[in-house]
């Protein structure tokens, strides 16, 4: 029994009455006979979530007191150790109004545009930001971070090039460690060769499809690379600049220099380090190259009143479009970072970006003459913020005085130590850097504030030009901005958001507290690891408790998105055969009605894909995944499932199918969207799957984040986990691993804390009924639509799994009505569409989540209903078949207090059709938007002043 005042009984939305009337409008008389109604009972696990491992269910307050004892034994010391990560001051203003503001970090992926202008805005904002500094002509909206933005680069040289076998691709040493790892990582299951080596050296004598350098590199050195620049494009060869964003207000931008695609981190423009992560990722490129850039690009269009309105545009769903010919699978983005990083430019301002930028570069200035007059070699090439140091000596008893002052500082090799400074460097930590380098306290020298670069590096050219950067400085000018955006997106905090496939559930505000703590937050990702103790425990207990769920082995938390998850348990895979010389099992099988990420993954992994057929009910038509696994029995790598389907149902035949894969000498990779519908019932690594990723920012609670962040870890059985992603510079992984797919070993460890929370919280029982609810839900919402819009797949007992899929197909030849006019139809009854057209065009796909109560549910049932008696209207004649409340939704408040109203149905049903909405009300804040016209018109940056006032 769950007590009324438990943590469990405030995220599970329905009341136990509540449960016991939505039991009976199923006919069922308990939850149990609803499980056993849903779940096959051959996938059924017979042994109950572990209290020892799990927890009995923790209140609030214990939880975040037992987050404190853990963040307690991190030891925050001050890191000089950069490699792409910096100190930085998050404006208090942005942290508690943005970061920290449900209304900022609930909302989902903005795939419907005309509720999600707030966001979008800010990250045109974020776009421009780039654009500017870069010197480029296009840009995205974030990945996910440095190392992979240069993965992706390098998957766009060789879609650029065009070419087949011999691809290769150079690599400065002097980029960043991680970069390099990931980029590794990335190339060798595309059969791309990556050259490491000094590029003063490369002459680019034989053929390469493009070449990352870093800038500044990663030891500080800035290094004119226009000669270099100009080799590559005699060559042919792309040039793929990674750059410090900072740095680039005092530089002159690569784009000024010839770069085709420039990448990089935002975390140093007011992200906490975060021990890793999450933080926003660039990448800009030229123009030409726009339909091959990864992820998602904000576009300017206009709204069906003619009002500029803002959309993802181009490849926004560009997996599902090109599966197994996409160029990358990035499926979630880094929005609330971006979006954090982009509002930063917006509080500073260019001339607050560059004091900030003048600051680190002064303190590194400080730092360089005081060595030099204590007799230090260093200074001889410039730099920007980081210092290289030759000591001629070891650095053993350096590091132990820095150690003892609570200091970290990078070591290059035995004699040499690298010093990054940042815009939290102060004077009085140069002096006792002084002292810790030298043995004794030392003064500050005295110098001039000039830029010491060589003149044909400096910047010449302006940036962030725009109004939006020019106009909002103090911070009632900043909250008021801040909250006109928020207010025009539609979140958890306003209403349920229905998405199929997404679980947008509760993410309790106990959970996210810890997240911007300063022991979790204001570790560098590199710290020694005895510092991070703290952090260790979490992720020890985690994995642990992940495992316990899932019934995998061995766990790794490296992926820090669910399309990394799928990569990352691809290339396990792929290791395993190769370990066993089996090179020649290549061949992906994947189900028609896979995710579009599915052959995505399998193309970035070098696999070959076989598509199994579905039947009718949308389940694995096994007869047919028989035939082809035999058929490719000698080269047969995996299969990669859904569990339970993208349809929504449990497939009774999944242990069947599992059994078919290994018996022809495949593995298989489950994708672990959909365990909210099996945490406590079933346990994957108990049925079948060899490994399977699973997505924190769903069932585990951390927050879709406007779009991002994620957490998409692996689970694996004991034959995987010797082959886990391994890291460059911190240990981790299997003794065979893969290598590094993240910048961080972990990476994205400060929303970890986000799922420890809610797992300790629920405890074992509180995980088991949360699923039964999920399932409850959905079949009590699929059982209510049924009438009115046919649930498509239903399990063999008639009942769905956690989310249903309602047809709205049947209606378009007696109505006219598509699926689109009644997701925009649902802006005005004040709620986010389902999940659209996915799986099946002209379908949605709903999955209402445990967290959702029954009032809410009706509510949203009954929206869905009345819109059905809408488009009876139409089909009977008494509403006009084009110009009716559903083609011409959403109903702006301009539209609807318009002097004119010329429509034949009155402003009322426009935009009160039910009572609650009178009682409360969400404007759309445009009209329907013109995709076309976005298309044909493309503009990602923040459009001139002139372009709004007309």
């Amino acid at each position: 029994m769950i007590e009324t005042h438990s943590f469990v009984s405030r995220h599970i939305g329905p009341r136990p009455e509540d449960v016991d009337s939505m039991l009976a409008a199923l006919d069922l008389d308990s939850l149990d006979s609803l499980v056993d109604a849903t779940v096959p009972t051959q996938i059924r696990t017979s042994r109950p979530l572990s209290e020892e491992i799990i927890g009995p269910g923790l209140s609030e307050h214990e939880v975040l007191a037992e987050l404190r004892e853990l963040a307690s034994a991190n030891q925050v010391f001050k890191s000089y150790i950069g490699i792409g990560y910096h100190g930085s001051h998050t404006p208090p203003v942005i942290l508690r109004n943005l970061l920290e503001d449900p209304r900022w970090y609930t909302p989902y992926t903005p795939y419907q545009a005309e509720v999600a202008q707030g966001r979008l805005e800010a990250l045109l904002n974020f776009q421009t930001m780039v654009i500017d500094l870069t010197g480029m002509e296009i840009a995205n909206a974030s990945l996910l971070d440095e190392g992979t933005a240069a993965a992706e680069a390098m998957g766009m040289c060789a879609a650029i090039k065009g070419v087949g076998e011999g691809m290769a691709f150079f690599v400065a040493e002097d980029c960043h460690p991680t970069t390099i790892a990931v980029v590794q990582s990335r190339a060798e299951p595309l059969g791309i060769e990556v050259i490491v080596g000094r590029h003063q050296d490369f002459r680019f004598e034989r053929p390469v499809i493009g070449a990352l350098i870093q800038f500044p590199a990663t030891d500080g050195v800035i290094y004119d690379y226009s000669e270099f620049t100009r080799r590559a494009h005699e060559s042919g060869a792309l040039v793929v600049v990674a750059a410090d964003i900072l740095s680039l207000a005092l530089l002159k931008p690569p784009g000024a220099w010839g770069a085709d695609i420039v990448v990089g981190n935002t975390q140093r423009f007011g992200v906490p380090m975060g021990y890793g992560g999450p933080h926003a990722a660039y990448l800009a490129a030229r123009d030409e190259h726009k339909r091959l850039i990864p992820g998602r690009i904000v576009g300017v269009s206009r709204d069906s009143e003619g009002r500029q309105a803002v959309r993802l545009a181009l490849q926004t769903r560009e997996q599902h479009i090109r599966r197994e010919k996409a160029t990358s699978n990035i499926c979630t983005a880094q929005v609330l970072l971006a979006n954090t990083a982009g509002m930063y430019a917006v509080y500073h301002g260019p001339e607050g970006i560059r004091e900030i930028a003048q600051h680190a570069h002064q303190m590194a200035r400080l730092l360089d003459h005081g060595l030099r007059e204590l007799g230090f070699e260093t200074g001889k090439q410039p730099y920007f913020d980081t210092l290289r140091i030759p000591l001629g000596r070891p650095a053993s008893d350096i590091l132990e005085r820095a150690k003892a002052r609570r200091i970290n500082l990078r070591q290059l090799d035995a004699s040499t130590l690298c010093v990054s400074t940042d815009e939290t460097t102060t004077e009085s930590d140069i002096c006792e850097l002084l002292c810790i380098l030298h043995g004794s306290e030392r003064e500050l020298p005295g110098i001039d504030n000039e830029i010491a670069f060589p003149q044909q590096l400096v910047r010449t050219s302006p940036f962030l030009t725009h109004p939006v950067f020019n106009s909002v400085r103090s911070e009632t000018e900043m909250l008021r901005y801040l909250n006109k955006l928020q207010s025009r997106d539609l979140s958890l905090a306003e209403s349920m958001t229905p998405l199929g496939s997404c679980t947008m559930k509760l993410n309790a505000t106990a959970e996210m507290i810890p997240v911007t703590w300063p022991e979790f937050g204001q570790l560098h990702p590199f710290a020694p690891l005895d510092q991070t103790q703290g952090y260790a425990k979490l992720i020890q207990r985690l994995e642990a408790m992940l495992a316990e769920i899932t019934g995998f082995d061995a766990i790794s938390l490296q992926p820090n998105a669910g399309s990394q998850g799928e990569y990352a348990g691809l290339l396990v895979i792929r290791r395993y055969h190769e370990d066993r010389g089996e090179n020649r099992r290549d061949v992906c099988l994947i189900p028609h009605s896979a995710h579009g990420t599915n052959p995505a993954t399998a193309h970035m992994a070098g696999m070959r894909i076989v598509v199994v057929k579905t039947d009718e009910s949308g389940n694995v038509d096994v007869d047919d995944l028989r035939t082809k696994a035999e058929e490719y029995s000698e080269n047969l790598a995996a299969l990669m499932i859904t569990y339970p389907s993208t349809h929504g149902v449990f497939e009774e035949g999944i242990r069947e199918i599992c059994d078919v894969v290994h018996q022809f000498g495949g593995l298989v990779y489950m994708d672990g969207a959909n365990m909210n519908a099996q945490v406590g019932l079933c346990r994957p690594g108990e049925f079948g799957p060899d490994v399977c990723h699973l997505n924190l920012h769903k069932t585990f609670c951390i927050p879709h984040g406007g779009g991002g962040p994620g957490m998409g870890p692996i689970g694996v059985k004991t034959h995987l986990a010797p082959f886990l992603p391994r890291h460059p510079i911190i240990p981790t992984g299997g003794e065979k691993g893969i290598g590094a797919i993240s910048s961080a070993p972990w990476g994205s460890p400060s929303i970890l804390p986000i799922s420890y929370a809610y797992i300790r919280m629920m405890g074992a029982r509180g995980l088991k009924r949360a699923t039964k609810i999920a399932i409850l839900n959905a079949n009590y919402v699929a059982k209510r639509l049924d009438p009115h819009f046919p649930v498509l797949y239903k399990g063999s007992k008639g009942f769905v799994a956690h989310e249903c899929i309602v047809d709205v197909r049947p209606v378009k030849n007696s109505s006219g009505v598509e699926v689109e006019d009644v997701a925009k139809r649902l802006m005005d009854y004040g709620f986010h569409a389902p999940t659209v057209s996915f799986p099946v065009a002209g379908t949605l796909m709903i999955e209402p989540t445990e967290s959702e109560s029954k009032e809410e549910l009706d509510r949203f049932c009954d929206a869905m209903i009345a819109i059905r008696g809408e488009i009876a209207e139409i089909e009977e004649g008494r509403s006009h078949r084009r110009n009716n409340a559903l083609k011409n939704a959403p109903h702006t408040a301009a539209a609807v207090t318009d002097s004119e109203w010329d429509r034949p149905y009155t402003r009322e049903q426009a935009a009160f059709p039910t009572a609650w909405t009178r009682e409360w009300k969400y404007w759309p804040p445009v009209a329907r938007i013109d995709a076309v016209y976005g298309e044909r018109n493309l503009v990602c940056a923040c459009p001139s002043i002139e372009a709004y006032e007309s």
